[in-house]
């Protein structure tokens, strides 16, 4: 037996080393086995004509082979009824049928060759019957010719004779109601005299070969035209998975040049179906990941000049006191304690701005009067702008209303101070800066407005990214890293308010905060505090 702790500590070991373990693959190649799209859908359409087809010959065959049986059936039945009504009238003018009455009526009234008749009095001895042997029966209608010109009691004395033989040959005329149809022979005063039946000979349905014939090219026509169908089906196929394939192929290269490195790659895919609007999206993708590369590309520059920057004037300060070119006192103290300072200024904005995305800063509200908030913020900075040669001012536009909301007061001092920051970097000497207080029906708004430079339109959808400046060597020269309105939006974001900005070149930028009044409570964060 293991003990307990031993085979928890080999169960914690194997999971440790479980966990450890990871796998990476590289892209896979460009070729695949598989049956492509295009392929699979002219495939598709086809099985589903095929499948039309089919259903549509079961429900034909079914449907349309009953409608046909009772179209054959009836037409042997209208043959039936006028044959009775001859043999009616026949019967009235002579009291009795001849062989040779009923032989010419046969070829007289049944133009079909496959159908049998068959005619039967009214005691049931078969008088004529197309089953029986054609030799008997022609040697007595040979005999009956031959006699043709003998008196009427010699006619008699045959039919006689005929019936003694007609009842030793033996009939196989079908006698069920399917196989055949049975009409009385009825006179014209009513009287039953016998009956008359009508089949079709080497058919069980009634159907002559006329009629087999027309049902076999009816089906052979539906067959040749499910491989038409499903042959156009496979065309139409084709054709519709060609339009649908192409911009996809499109948007396949464009991404594989886009992965290759080529970040200029477009598919210039224009239109209002969805493959289209899926074109024009990731063309807006790229144009923005093209941005942000370039701004990474940028910031790696600018994080490496701005942290070099006072590392190398503390360090020639550093090396030149201990070389005793400069004096170690508290005058090149200070000037590596203000460097040190910088560099950790510029170290905390770039750390703010990660825990405002990962939103692993806590959010500590309370109810916070806005109007003073703000003016003690403006005149804790009225200093450093005085120093600028810049006029900073507060104004309560509240008309005495009350801004009293909750929200977490340090960060939005920090909001306000980076606008104000911002508002004094880009605004020249002699200008001016105003921050204010005022009230919509739903928020509280702080405003922080300059007479600076000014951002050109094409920018103002950028400003908030992540490292955006609008002049590069501008700002360098002021200090800054272009992360204080990334780290502003992700604190009024927080607030669950917006911002929003006017500005016009030459002329300066009014920067608006919009916070409600009624706070909505924060969805927890789903990022990891390490």
């Amino acid at each position: 037996m293991i003990p307990a702790h031993l085979a928890t500590d080999q169960k914690n070991k194997q999971d440790s080393e479980a966990s450890s373990r990871a796998s990476w693959n590289t892209p896979r190649s460009d070729s695949r086995g598989r049956m492509s799209y295009g392929s699979r859908m002219a495939l598709s359409f086809a099985l589903t004509s095929l499948m039309t087809v089919l259903i549509m010959i079961c429900v034909v065959s079914v449907v349309w082979g009953g409608v046909f049986s009772e179209y054959t059936r009836s037409n042997v039945t209208e043959i039936a009824h006028l044959t009775t009504q001859k043999l009616a009238s026949i019967y009235e003018q002579n009291g009795s049928w001849s062989l040779s009455d009923l032989a010419s009526l046969a070829d007289s009234t049944i133009s079909s060759g496959d159908i049998g008749l068959q005619v039967v009095d009214v005691d049931g001895t078969i008088l004529y019957d197309d089953t029986w042997p054609a030799a008997p029966v022609a040697a007595e209608l040979k005999r009956l010719k031959e006699s043709e010109g003998n008196t009427s009691d010699k006619n008699d004395k045959g039919d006689e004779d005929w019936s003694r033989r007609a009842h030793s040959l033996v009939s196989t005329a079908p006698i069920d109601s399917e196989g055949a149809v049975t009409e009385p022979i009825v006179t014209s005063d009513g009287v039953t005299v016998g009956k008359v039946s009508l089949w079709v000979m080497g058919s069980d349905v009634l159907l002559t070969k006329a009629d087999t014939t027309f049902r076999d090219r009816t089906f052979n026509a539906m067959v040749i035209a499910a491989f038409v169908a499903v042959a156009i089906s496979m065309l139409i196929g084709l054709l519709v998975s060609r339009m649908l394939t192409n911009p996809i192929r499109r948007i396949t290269s464009t991404a594989k040049q886009i992965r290759d490195g080529d970040l200029s790659a477009r598919t210039d895919l224009r239109g209002d179906d969805e493959i289209d609007q899926l074109g024009e999206t990731f063309d807006e993708m790229a144009t923005s990941l093209e941005k942000d590369l370039k701004h990474e590309r940028r910031l790696t520059s600018d994080v490496a000049h701005e942290l070099r920057t006072p590392l190398m004037a503390m360090l020639a300060t550093v090396e030149a006191m201990q070389d005793g070119v400069y004096p170690t006192d508290s005058e090149h103290l200070e000037t590596v304690a203000s460097e040190t300072r910088r560099l950790a200024r510029l170290v905390q904005q770039m750390l703010d701005l990660s825990r405002m995305e990962n939103r692993t800063a806590p959010l500590n509200l309370e109810t916070v009067d806005v109007v003073a908030l703000t003016r003690n913020i403006v005149n804790s900075q009225e200093q450093l702008f005085t120093q600028r040669d810049l006029r900073l001012r507060f104004a309560d536009e509240t008309a005495g209303r009350g801004a009293n909301i909750e929200i977490d007061p340090d960060m939005i001092t920090q909001a306000v101070i980076n606008l104000l920051s911002n508002a004094m970097r880009y605004t020249p000497e002699g200008g001016w800066v105003v921050a204010s207080v005022s009230l919509d029906r739903k928020n509280v708004l702080i405003s922080v407005a300059d007479t600076g430079i000014g951002i050109a339109k094409e920018d103002l959808s950028r400003i908030f990214g992540r490292f955006w400046r609008a002049d590069a060597s501008r700002a360098r020269e002021a200090g800054g890293l272009g992360v204080g309105l990334a780290v502003t939006k992700q604190i009024v974001e927080r607030h669950h308010g917006f911002i929003s900005v006017e500005s016009e070149l030459g002329k300066g930028t009014t920067f608006t905060i919009h916070l409600p009044r009624e706070h909505a409570p924060e969805a927890p964060s789903t990022t990891m505090n390490h």
